[in-house]
Order: C-alpha cells, then sequence, then structure tokens
C-alpha cells in the first residue's frame, strides 16, 4: 500500500482556517465598531435634542418665572388699592356723621365758652377751651352729656387763664363719641365767641 504525505495538506488548511479566522475577526471588529460608532452618533443626536428642549424649557421657565412676579406684583397693588378704596369709602360714609358732630358741638357750648381746639383719637374727643367761669364749664359738661352724639364727659383739666384779658378759666375736657369714628383721629381748631 502506497503511503501518502497528509502533513502539508493539513498545514495548509490550517493556514487557511488562520486567514479565514483572522479575516472574521477583523470584519467583526469592523462590524463592532460601525455599529458603536451608528450608536454613539444616534446616542448624541438624542442627548443633544433633549438638551435643547431642557434649554428651551428653562428659558420658558424664566419667562413665566417673571410674569409670576409680574402678577404677584400687580396682585399687591390691587389689594392696595382695594385697601384704599375701603378707607375712602368708609370715609364717604363718616362724612355725614360728622358734620352731625359738629352741629350737636355747636349746640352743646353754651353761653360764654369757646373752644381752642378739638382732637379726636378713635372713640375719644378732647375739647379745650376757655369759659369765663367754671359753672360754664359744668353746663357745657352737662350738655354733652344730654347729646345724642358724645357721652361720658370727663374734665381733665380748669385753671385760671392768666394771659386772657377778660379773665376766665382754660379746660380741657373729654368725651366719648357715638357712631363717629376717624381712623387714625384728626385735630380741628375752631374759634368761638364768647358770648
Amino acid at each position: 500500500m502506497p503511503r501518502i504525505n497528509l502533513l502539508p495538506h493539513r498545514e495548509q488548511e490550517r493556514k487557511r482556517r488562520r486567514r479565514e479566522f483572522g479575516a472574521f475577526a477583523v470584519a467583526a471588529f469592523l462590524a463592532g465598531a460601525v455599529v458603536a460608532g451608528g450608536a454613539k452618533v444616534v446616542y448624541s443626536s438624542w442627548i443633544d435634542a433633549q438638551n435643547e428642549k431642557n434649554n428651551l424649557l428653562k428659558k420658558e421657565i424664566v419667562k413665566l418665572d417673571a410674569e409670576i412676579a409680574d402678577i404677584q406684583d400687580l396682585e399687591n397693588r390691587k389689594q392696595r388699592l382695594v385697601a384704599r378704596m375701603e378707607i375712602i369709602e368708609k370715609l364717604q360714609r363718616k362724612r355725614p356723621e360728622i358734620v352731625h358732630q359738629f352741629d350737636e358741638l355747636v349746640h352743646t357750648v353754651p353761653d360764654g365758652v369757646y373752644l381752642t381746639s378739638i382732637k379726636q383719637a378713635g372713640n375719644k374727643l378732647e375739647l379745650k377751651g376757655v369759659a369765663q367761669s367754671s359753672t360754664r364749664v359744668s353746663t357745657f359738661m352737662r350738655n354733652i352729656d344730654t347729646s345724642s352724639w358724645m357721652d361720658n364727659p370727663e374734665l381733665s383739666v380748669v385753671e385760671t387763664a392768666k394771659d386772657s384779658p377778660t379773665g376766665g378759666s382754660n379746660f380741657t375736657v373729654f368725651a366719648n363719641t357715638v357712631g363717629v369714628n376717624l381712623e387714625g383721629g384728626g385735630e380741628t381748631t375752631v374759634k368761638k365767641a364768647a358770648k
């Protein structure tokens, strides 16, 4: 039987398989690199698109924050205007009461008494004036007590007027107002000739 040497043939087959394996490995590496590069490009485009959306949202949020601040400023202005309108409305309602108060005050001041100042703080009136005698001050206090717009007169000070040419007494009377209350108080100076 003849002998056949298959060693070179096996060696050639190994070299061919190595070449094919190397080619497949290079092809697989290139395919993997292409897939990885494509995936990177796709993911980069997605990330860029999302970043653009995020930037747009941030800009819109800044605009909305500015609009919200404007709205809050307008709300504050509205509240201040409403408060002013309420005060004006309250003063408008109190206007006739003040007229009645002064009219009643004129009727309660007896002859021989004149007022130098009227000061109101809340419901409390401070009446300062000059009277010819202390009995005139008593009459004034009785008139206040019977008044429908004032009550609870309290005499604070009665002293002889040193600088008055006619003599008389300086006095200070406190009284409560009925139905009249000016926010913040007010002060009026009036003169009434002694009769």
